[in-house]
């Protein structure tokens, strides 16, 4: 299209000398090699865009690519529950950052955590990697939370040691890590310097999931030995979790008042997490008029009610509860 352009404009210079008759040809030659000459600059400054184009669309489809490796989006239902995941980056065209979440299905119920890396770039991607390979790994063979959130704190100080870069030795991960055994209406938690999680009620009410002791990000073992306490509660049919970074709690309006996800969000109803999050991220958009300043992981986990075909009973979803109500016809009445 540059090309057929700059040919219409040079046709049209002759035409237009022709026409007005221009007596001196040197004036009439300068008028056309004004227009070649911006012809040919703009051939090329049109192939130097088209190429820096599709370097940034190399570079961002490569960006997703890893994005679906390091952070995949998890399954819609898992063991009666309903999950939804997302993240929200600072830089339009930046897909990953050092915010992460994962969500798995262990022997000792669903396992989850949403967590906030130190610092930005390809280090803190690196340190994402890493934990959440190891988040992988630990949720399938520690019994404990405690245990889980041990392994983490030590991959962190083995990463530190293997490099002498200074930025990575006195790194740190806030974190909360979270447990729903299957079987009962539990919750354990272990908050590790990350933003409170919120639990809202199917009526709306919402409260925030405050530890009764504050900790030290994972990564800072070394600078305290007090053991991690767990968090037990309710979570009963209906309720939903909302777990978030604090791309979240530290985003500002243009009068410099942080959003508040407890406030905005008490007495709101939505029908499922993906519902809730697409909401939420809506509402932190408009209250910063689109300009966020740090990146949001966000995780949202709601307990199905059970259905009645013995179905939604924290067993998974497709596994048939063999002592409930199978919806057969009893035996016949005798008289």
């Amino acid at each position: 299209q540059t090309v057929i352009m700059a040919c219409v404009a040079v046709l049209a210079t002759c035409l237009l000398a022709e026409l007005h008759g221009v007596k001196d040809p040197t004036q009439a030659a300068t008028e056309i090699g004004t227009v070649a000459t911006v012809t040919v600059l703009a051939v090329a400054i049109n192939r130097v865009v088209r190429r820096s184009y599709h370097r940034l669309a190399s570079a961002r489809g490569v960006a997703e690519a890893a994005q679906r490796a390091v952070l995949p989006a998890p399954p819609a239902r898992l063991a009666g529950l309903e999950i939804a995941a997302r993240y929200v980056p600072a830089e339009k065209y930046a897909a990953i950052g050092g915010d992460l979440y994962a969500v798995q299905d262990t022997p000792h119920g669903v396992r989850l955590t949403v967590g906030d890396v130190r610092g930005k770039g390809l280090g803190a991607v690196e340190v994402v990697a890493i934990l959440l390979g190891c988040f992988r790994e630990a949720a399938e063979q520690e019994t404990t939370l405690e245990a889980l959130v041990g392994r983490l704190e030590r991959a962190l100080q083995r990463e530190g040691a293997r490099r002498a870069d200074l930025e990575v030795f006195e790194g740190f991960t806030t974190a909360v890590v979270a447990e729903i055994p299957r079987g009962d209406s539990t919750l354990r938690l272990i908050n590790r310097g990350h933003p409170a999680p919120l639990l809202m009620e199917e009526d709306g009410a919402v409260r925030a999931l405050e530890p009764e002791a504050s900790a030290l990000p994972v990564g800072m073992g070394e600078l305290a030995g007090w053991p991690d306490r767990v968090m037990e509660l309710g979570f009963a049919e209906g309720e939903t979790l909302l777990l978030f970074t604090d791309g979240v709690t530290e985003a500002r309006d243009r009068d410099g008042e942080f959003y508040d996800p407890e406030k905005r969000l008490r007495g709101r109803r939505f029908a499922d997490p993906q519902e809730l999050l697409d909401a939420l991220v809506a509402d932190v958009e408009r209250h910063t008029d689109g300009g966020t300043s740090d990146d949001m992981a966000l995780l949202a986990v709601r307990r199905t009610a059970a259905r009645g075909n013995g179905r939604g009973n924290g067993q998974g979803d497709g596994d048939a509860n063999r002592t409930g109500h199978t919806g057969e016809a009893g035996p016949p009445h005798r008289p």
